[in-house]
């Protein structure tokens, strides 16, 4: 009697656990309700042309650094493909504008001594029809990081700027891929 008592026991066990689970997964298709797979982008939409960036900072070399950081985001984004003008749909322009160092944190016992440094790349992103000549979107982005600075202050800038260019790549491609 005892072997169909804990036989009965254990299907309870399994038919409760099995309607937890059903109750479950019946909740997540309203959870991703506002939720769409694929672009956000506009049908026919789905080639972009990168041409390297515009530098009005006294920056030297930031639109090589930056430029290749935003290429480099938007494969590995997936979203648009990058190709040359000829095959593209759209036409990505962006103009380097600011590039600033602001401290952040002194040594305690010197105020003087900056103990880090943010470092913020501005940028003006126009994406535009190449067709058409349409500005679909026009927007300023900021890409930043944070260093300390060990050694010289020149070296630590340069050390830094990968993570800059990265920081305003992600943004840059955020921007024109979630704008619609």
């Amino acid at each position: 009697m005892s072997d169909s008592h804990g036989l009965a026991a254990k299907w309870g066990c399994r038919a409760i656990g099995a309607l937890l689970l059903l109750g479950c997964l019946s909740i997540l298709p309203a959870g991703c309700a506002g939720y769409r797979l694929g672009s956000n982008l506009p049908p026919g939409i789905s080639v972009v042309h990168v041409p390297t960036f515009i530098n009005k900072t006294s920056e030297p070399r930031l639109e090589i650094e930056t430029s290749q950081a935003t290429i480099s985001e938007l494969q590995r984004d997936g979203t648009l493909s990058v190709s040359d003008r000829r095959k593209s749909d759209v036409i990505l322009k962006v103009t380097l504008v600011g590039f600033k160092l602001q401290p952040l944190r002194y040594e305690a016992d010197r105020s003087t001594t900056t103990r880090e440094y943010r470092l913020t790349i501005t940028s003006d992103v126009v994406l535009v029809n190449r067709l058409t000549k349409e500005v679909m979107t026009h927007t300023t982005v900021r890409g930043e990081a944070d260093f300390t600075p060990a050694g010289d202050l020149s070296s630590a800038k340069r050390r830094a700027l990968p993570e800059a260019a990265r920081d305003l790549a992600h943004d840059i491609v955020e921007s024109i891929v979630e704008y619609w």
